[in-house]
């Protein structure tokens, strides 16, 4: 047993003792062996901190409520330690602090003494109360400085102090009719506390008697669970003075607020009955003091001590101290399942207490000490058979009569794991459509376990063979929580039909326990291949024709078309059907067997070449199709297949063909005339230039030297003779003839302002070169230099990077004769585009479309004309009109052109 002091009032979580050391224990062992407090009552005042083995403070501690005026107060408890079953008794003095001041019942007292009292007369006073001991309680009075009273402070018979008020100096009313007093109460404590009162003494006449009682202290004895209005005891008070002064009133004095809710006292005739309900367990007894008092305002006091009887009024309280929340089923018979405690409020008899438990169960109840009692297991347990136990406890006690109480417990059996994962069946078939989306949920797979919590928790988990040379878990997996099992991939019914997996279902105990089974997916067919056309092979370089002779009878098999479908069922069911056919009624086909036969004999009328295009469809829900296109030639032998041409097939919209040619043709003459007119302008306006035709002898008449060299008309040939010139313009029909020459010029006309050719010799020419046959010296022309070309950033117009407005001018500006061969050069294209739509030839189709843009248009700015030579140097964006660059610096003219000079 251990024993401890502390002061009241401390704060919760102040040190008590240090249970671990004084028991000399190891802290380590507290939390193993489950050390903990047991007290009676209901709360808790100490709790023992596991981890030190310190004893604190719970609930904060008042002495004088657990207490009372009990002198000493002690409070005890055990504790209790399992595994092996130990309790030790622990009491804590508690130590009185000055915590409470003296208090007075009332806070202002009036006191009547009649004049004639003399000098020597005592009256008494009401007493303090301090629910403190010791030297804390009450220990003196100090009464107020007057001069006619003074205090003096006696003990009763039963060792309380009171004080009373002593007359020095007699009174005089007529002089001073009352007098004002104050009455301090002081304790011992340190620091010292006090109460008052006030007295207020008012002078009387008469009344020198106070009432007497006939004993000091009076006893009695009460039964518990006393009826209302019982009698306790009645008390009697005499007053020897007469009339009004001798009448005596009785009431309680200093009365605890218990004390007045249980009892109540008759004013006039001084009986004390029950009001309220008496327990023996809240209170063994009460003192009450009672005050007699006259109609003069004096009197007296004595005491009335109430003894409380027992009665077997209280059942047995069966408190559970300890309960294992669960029990595993393998636990050894006599592993102990719960504390519990017997309390019963009643003493002596009513306080004795008989234990038992419920029969049929694997459990029973052994005496551990004093009124604990422990509930063992007594046979082997199993969860799966029953996991769950009611245990009710009966106390009953030796009263008369006697009572009892029950208590169930309820005794959970934990889980051990000996149950594995179980399916319903030792194999599965599951059944999935191919082109199935990714994730698509296969099959849901479940297994029990009769285990519970984390034993019958089943993960699940895939394995198995690849799959054409690849892992399962590539085209499956598996929700180890649920047991769906997902595809990973759309599966193809042509790719493979079925494949086979094991899944393993594990139960999550230690260890684990598992079972597997075999899970065949079966890919079900779907219709998503169309038909192919094994047979006539369909291709854009080679095509197939079928004869068909022109003896031809009805019925004829001319060819089978023969086709496959990679699907399966009724999904690759073919039929095939004659869509369109040249002449209707000539052929017909197989639905079935893809035959294609004459349907009547051939007539001499029937065109030459027959073209059928033949619909084969399969029988899928959806139906997929495909078409052949079929030529046959009715012919006994084999011909020229150029002989035939495609037959004319009706164009819906041939109209708009036409109307979009008429368009064009518009336009077209619309851009001759412009360009007919332009040229007649420019024509005419060097008529009046200064430079003129001149002969280089002055007889024979020359070209300008600003538009031809002196050597443009080759001699030896006779193309041109120098001594004519010619105006050029464009004709309506320069389709067929480029240029068309009008007439000469006058000579004597042109005469007037000739120049010398030689004078442009250094402008065109580099040097004269000799002739080696006559000696003679004629200008040769440069060759031409690809490094004169514009670069694409100097080239105006729409071909250039620039734009109109930020373009720079010509490095040199165009002469007019390089203007007039640039607009030849472009009645030249436009007259040859009108002429023929030859394939690499850029048509009138095509350049007047909607789709052709500026781009499309030669840019004759870039294109440098050579005088005296039919070559044209072009810049390298030549490939506007839709031609390869050519590896010359020249374009040659068109084939099938006559060449004008």
């Amino acid at each position: 047993m251990l024993r401890y002091s502390i002061p009241e009032e401390m704060k919760r979580g102040s040190f008590v003792g240090n249970v671990g050391l004084d028991l000399r224990l190891d802290v380590k062992l507290l939390t193993a062996r489950n050390a903990r407090v047991v007290s009676e009552g209901g709360r808790q005042y100490c709790q023992l901190d596991l981890n030190t083995g310190i004893l604190f403070v719970n609930e904060r501690i008042d002495r004088e409520e657990l207490c009372q005026q009990t002198s000493a107060c002690i409070l005890e408890f055990q504790i209790v330690l399992d595994t092996p079953y130990t309790f030790k008794n622990i009491l804590v003095e508690i130590q009185d602090i000055n915590d409470n001041p003296p208090r007075f019942h009332e806070n202002e007292m009036i006191l009547e003494i009649s004049e004639t009292s003399m000098p020597g007369a005592s009256f008494p006073l009401e007493s303090a109360h301090d629910p403190d001991i010791g030297s804390n309680s009450l220990q003196s009075y100090r009464l107020s400085k007057n001069e006619h009273f003074k205090l003096e402070t006696r003990s009763r018979i039963h060792g309380s102090m009171y004080v009373e008020l002593v007359l020095e100096k007699a009174l005089d009313r007529e002089k001073q009719a009352d007098l004002s007093l104050v009455l301090s109460a002081i304790d011992g404590g340190m620091p010292e506390r006090s109460g008052t009162i006030k007295i207020n003494v008012i002078v009387m006449d008469a009344n020198d008697n106070a009432p007497v009682f006939n004993q000091a202290v009076y006893k009695a004895m009460l039964a518990e669970n006393a009826p209302k209005d019982t009698l306790v005891i009645r008390v009697n008070a005499t007053d020897p003075d007469e009339g009004s002064f001798g009448e005596v009133t009785y009431s309680f004095r200093h009365a605890t607020d218990k004390s007045s809710q249980l009892f109540a006292i008759n004013p006039k005739t001084g009986e004390i009955r029950v009001q309220g309900k008496v327990d023996f367990e809240t209170a063994k007894g009460y003192d009450i003091e009672i005050q007699a008092k006259d109609s003069g305002s004096l009197t007296s006091h004595c005491k009335v001590l109430i003894e409380i009887a027992d009665l077997n009024d209280n059942a047995p309280v069966i408190s559970l101290k300890s309960l294992s929340s669960s029990v595993p089923e393998d636990s050894l018979p006599g592993t102990m399942v719960a504390l519990i405690s017997i309390h019963d409020k009643d003493s002596d008899k009513n306080g004795n207490v008989r234990c038992s438990i419920t029969d049929n169960l694997p459990f029973k109840l052994t005496l551990s000490d004093m009124s604990y009692y422990n509930v063992i297991t007594n046979n082997a347990l199993d969860r799966e058979r029953d996991s769950e136990y009611n245990i009710t406890i009966t106390a009953t006690d030796e009263g008369s009569p006697p009572l009892s109480s029950t208590q169930v417990i309820r005794v959970s059996v934990s889980d051990v794991n000996d149950n594995q994962p179980t399916f319903q069946q030792a194999s599965y078939s599951a059944y999935l459509t191919e082109n199935n989306a990714h994730g698509t949920r296969i099959m849901t797979l479940k297994a029990q376990d009769l285990d519970s919590g984390q034993n019958a928790r089943v993960t699940y988990s895939i394995y198995g063979d690849d799959i054409q040379g690849k892992p399962l878990s590539s085209y499956v997996s598996i929700n180890s929580d649920s047991g769906d099992i997902f595809a990973l991939r759309s599966f193809d019914y042509e790719e493979f039909r079925n494949f086979e997996m094991y899944v393993k279902a594990q139960d999550g105990g230690s260890p684990p326990l598992s079972s597997n089974v075999t899970v065949k997916v079966f890919v079900v067919d779907q219709n998503d291949n169309a038909p192919q056309i094994l047979y006539p092979v369909q291709s854009d370089a080679l095509m197939i024709f079928e004869m068909l002779p022109q003896s031809a009878k009805a019925g004829y098999l001319v060819t089978k078309v023969v086709a496959v479908d990679a699907d399966s069922g009724q999904n690759a069911w073919l039929s095939y059907h004659l869509t369109k056919a040249t002449e209707q009624g000539l052929f017909s086909i197989g639905v079935h067997n893809g035959e294609l036969r004459a349907t009547r004999d051939v007539l001499e009328k029937d065109i030459l070449k027959q073209r059928l295009v033949v619909l084969v469809k399969d029988n899928g829900q959806t139906s997929y199709s495909a078409t052949v296109t079929l030529n046959v030639i009715i012919s006994d032998r084999l011909p020229d297949l150029s002989e035939f041409k495609d037959p004319v097939e009706t164009n819906p919209n041939k109209n708009l063909t036409l109307y979009l040619v008429i368009a064009l043709s518009a336009v077209t003459s619309l851009f001759l005339v412009s360009i007919i007119v332009l040229i007649s302008f420019k024509f005419c306006k060097t008529r009046h230039s200064r430079f003129l035709f001149e002969t280089s002898n002055g007889n024979d008449p020359a070209l300008p030297t600003s538009y031809l060299p002196p050597n443009y008309a080759d001699v030896g040939t006779g193309t041109l003779q120098q001594r004519y010139s010619y105006e050029v313009c464009l004709t309506t029909d320069s389709g067929k003839s480029e240029f068309k020459y009008i007439r000469p010029r006058n000579e004597k006309d042109a005469r007037a302002n000739l120049k010398s050719p030689g004078d442009f010799n250094t402008m065109l020419y580099g040097h004269d070169a000799p002739d080696s046959n006559s000696g003679q010296v004629y200008l040769q022309q440069k060759p031409a230099n690809t490094d004169w070309r514009f670069s694409q950033g100097q080239r105006p117009g729409p071909s250039g990077s620039q734009r109109p407005e930020e373009a720079g001018p010509w490095p040199n500006p165009p002469t007019e004769a390089e203007q007039l061969q640039a607009l030849m050069a472009a009645a030249n294209e436009v007259s040859a585009a009108t002429a023929t739509l030859d394939a690499g030839t850029m048509g009138l189709s095509t350049r007047y479309s909607p789709q052709f843009t500026l781009q499309h248009v030669p840019d004759y700015r870039q294109n440098v004309y050579i005088p005296g030579s039919t070559s044209t140097l072009t810049g390298s964006n030549s490939q506007a009109e839709g031609k390869n660059p050519q590896p010359s610096s020249g374009n040659k003219k068109k084939s099938g052109k006559k060449e004008k000079k």
